[in-house]
């Protein structure tokens, strides 16, 4: 399936600069702006795209209270309570960080997986899996130089806060919204819908906050918005449809990369040598926990056969 004219290869790589260059914008935005204004642009404008996709493509929306019940559960945990979470914590350190933070995702869905749904035990390479992220977290956190040492720990506490919340958010979603079968650009429209209300309801208590637009902010706001909220959807269940979702998640691995690119090269931020490799350690702890890296299994020797 192509859409807006690219095809999946290049809908990959732009959802892997959308996703990565998300941070950037938030950072961006936070000098002309509150977290919770970055926020309420973010889905406004999402909600808006998304909406001329489902006007477009003529997407019938779902139907029922119980169902847009979940959706809104969904809209909570996937949208609102992270994108705040974060947000608040880039006020405090780099864009590179947080989004070498977000690599952790796949692992905390991992665990809300186990938890929550049945068939999803943790299996011993799950759990070594995990135990390489744990490991790369506590290698970004640099806990030999002391807790919280070269970046504000509460903040990336936050961050892990706001990975827990996709986890969390990702098994919910499997339980209670995928076995409905309803279409992906609908149902992503409907969640980001109801996470804009929620915070144009609260554009009362938002706009006592200083607001200070700038040709940058402004622009910030827009491609976090349009591209890396509501086209970023598109893309995503274009390249799911066409490559399957495992596939489709090697994207994971690449958010980080232009993430801390970006902050490097456009923002002049610094970047200590253990989180690059602690993010390394979080990536091949996913691969490992999906069975991606595998010990080479040995052939037992035969008698006159080469070794």
């Amino acid at each position: 399936m192509k859409a807006a004219g690219f095809g999946i290869p290049a809908q990959f790589a732009l959802l892997s600069l959308a996703w990565g260059s998300s941070f950037l914008f938030i950072k961006v935005g936070l000098t002309g702006l509150s977290p919770a204004q970055v926020v309420w642009a973010r889905m406004v404008l999402g909600a808006l795209t998304l909406a001329v996709v489902v006007v477009v493509r003529r997407r019938p929306l779902p139907r029922g209270r119980v169902i847009w019940g979940h959706l809104a559960v969904v809209a909570l945990l996937l949208c609102v309570v992270p994108f705040l979470l974060f947000a608040w914590a880039e006020q405090h350190i780099s864009s590179g960080l947080a989004s070498i933070f977000n690599a952790t995702t796949p692992l905390l869905t991992m665990i809300a997986g186990a938890v929550a749904l049945r068939g999803e035990r943790l299996t011993r390479a799950k759990v070594l899996g995990l135990l390489l992220g744990f490991a790369g977290v506590l290698t970004i956190v640099g806990v030999w130089r002391g807790l919280g040492a070269g970046g504000d720990l509460t903040a990336q506490l936050a961050c892990l806060g706001a990975t827990t919340s996709y986890g969390v958010a990702f098994g919910y979603l499997r339980r209670f919204v995928s076995p409905h079968g309803f279409d992906a650009p609908a149902h992503a429209f409907v969640q980001v819908l109801i996470g804009a209300a929620v915070l144009v309801a609260l554009t009362p208590t938002l706009a006592g906050a200083p607001v200070h637009l700038t040709g940058p902010v402004v622009w910030s706001m827009v491609a976090l918005g349009v591209l890396s909220t509501g086209l970023a959807y598109v893309w995503n269940n274009n390249i799911v449809a066409a490559w399957g979702a495992a596939n489709a998640a090697a994207v994971t691995y690449l958010t980080p990369v232009v993430g801390v690119l970006l902050g490097v090269l456009l923002l002049g931020e610094p970047l200590s040598w253990h989180q690059p490799a602690g993010a390394l350690l979080v990536i091949a702890g996913i691969l490992v926990a999906h069975g991606r890296l595998r010990p080479a299994a040995r052939t037992p020797a035969r008698s006159g056969a080469e070794p």
